[in-house]
């Protein structure tokens, strides 16, 4: 018997005793906003909440966002800036470097080539100071955010920006590949030395797009 059957067995046994029926509906009573907070202060606390977690945050409208992003870009001097295949092609018509685009073929060595990548969000979470990203066209697959040492992400003020977590949840399908985001790459040793850029981008530009 493998450890999975001795597992499952156990289980059963568990729920031997346990009537069938349908499973009772979870209750979802709980607070799901801690205060109320106009659509300014909820973008201004993503803000602050972004910053405390390192991450580097912009603010400016559609006419200023390829400017922006070129300026961004031209900072740090990519070669390859990866973008996935629905980011509006405009964000990018002002920007220099050659673009790659996200393709499933892409292997993680070509992935390591690229040094900056640009995508939209799913959502923003302003308590926490967190982007979600879920996989949609405007932000390709997880790998390109995670290999790339230099994130840009563009976030739609008000739209996308959420107070709370139970909040973002009601607006995520569990079924996509999510992937939760506050602030850059980091971890510490057992001394507590903080060491960026182990698993992911070493910068993270959070553009506010209002």
């Amino acid at each position: 018997m493998s450890a999975r059957e001795r597992i499952l067995g156990r289980v059963r046994r568990a729920l031997a005793d346990v009537p069938p029926g349908e499973d009772a509906p979870v209750e979802r009573d709980y607070l799901r906003e801690h205060g109320k907070r106009t659509v300014e202060e909820t973008v201004d606390l993503l803000a602050e909440n972004l910053a405390d977690y390192r991450a580097i945050v912009h603010r400016t409208d559609s006419e200023g966002l390829p400017y922006l992003i070129m300026r961004l870009l031209a900072q740090r001097g990519p070669q390859y800036v990866l973008v996935p295949p629905g980011l509006p092609p405009e964000w990018m018509s002002a920007a220099d470097p050659t673009r790659v685009h996200d393709r499933e073929a892409s292997t993680a060595r070509e992935l390591d080539q690229v040094e900056s990548v640009v995508t939209g969000c799913a959502v923003a979470i302003a308590e926490t100071g967190t982007i979600v990203l879920d996989g949609s066209p405007d932000q390709g697959r997880r790998r390109i955010t995670l290999v790339p040492d230099h994130h840009i992400c563009v976030v739609r003020v008000p739209e996308q920006v959420v107070s709370s977590v139970p909040q973002a949840l009601g607006r995520l399908d569990p079924a996509r590949p999510l992937t939760w985001i506050s602030g850059p790459s980091a971890t510490s040793d057992i001394e507590l030395d903080r060491v960026e850029g182990v698993h992911g981008p070493r910068t993270l530009e959070v553009v506010l797009l209002g």
